[in-house]
């Protein structure tokens, strides 16, 4: 559970969720058995209501993994969608290409190894959203890049913002996990304070963030 929403709200949530296809259930129980961090059930249905909803097209993501989200959000997108994905771990890498062909999809997304800040700096298109779910204690320094490259009504999806509860209570925080929360905490209060985003937050799954970009630098 993430210690976000009540254990019997989150459970309930999660029941009523079905993954669209094989190899997205594959890919969640793979990433339950490895320990490998991917989007909660119910964040991983809110994107995909997003994007259809949107009509979005042109998604950039930080943090890859075994390619789950990049595959639920190229699905969701439909045809003419591009996908651009950062991934840092080699092994991780690997995983999500080999994950992208069983999908099909390689049309549709094109995964970069790299560390993000570095990847970041060096992209010059425009996308409809950016979805960041990297390193949590450097999303601040993501946002500033990434500001540049969202169009204007463009969205900002932030994963993992609350941290399993403990940028909310320091009741709930663990030592070394301080300097990872008062970042967290820091990235939040830009967000709420910024005059270029309009942002709410959500307790879903481990909590997220939703910025619509509304005015240029």
């Amino acid at each position: 559970m993430s210690n976000i929403a009540h254990d019997h709200a989150e459970e309930y949530i999660r029941s009523l969720i079905k993954e669209p296809n094989d190899l997205q259930n594959e890919l969640r129980k793979y990433a339950e058995e490895n320990n490998v961090p991917i989007v909660h059930k119910e964040v991983a249905q809110f994107l995909r209501v997003l994007i259809k909803s949107n009509n979005i097209k042109r998604i950039l993501e930080v943090g890859t993994a075994i390619g789950y989200s990049s595959i639920l959000m190229a699905e969701a997108a439909g045809s003419g969608a591009k996908i651009v994905t950062i991934e840092r771990d080699e092994n991780m890498y690997d995983i999500a290409i080999e994950n992208i062909k069983k999908a099909g999809l390689e049309d549709r997304i094109e995964v970069i190894k790299g560390d993000a800040l570095d990847v970041l700096n060096n992209i010059q298109d425009t996308f409809d959203m950016i979805f960041i779910d990297g390193a949590k204690g450097h999303y601040s320094e993501m946002l500033k890049i990434v500001t540049k490259i969202l169009k204007k009504n463009g969205i900002v999806f932030s994963d993992n913002v609350l941290f399993r509860g403990m940028v909310c209570s320091d009741e709930l925080l663990i030592r070394r996990k301080i300097t990872i929360v008062k970042r967290m905490r820091k990235y939040l209060k830009e967000l709420s304070e910024s005059n270029i985003f309009e942002t709410v937050i959500l307790p879903v799954g481990d909590g997220v963030a939703l910025s619509t970009k509304i005015k240029e630098e």
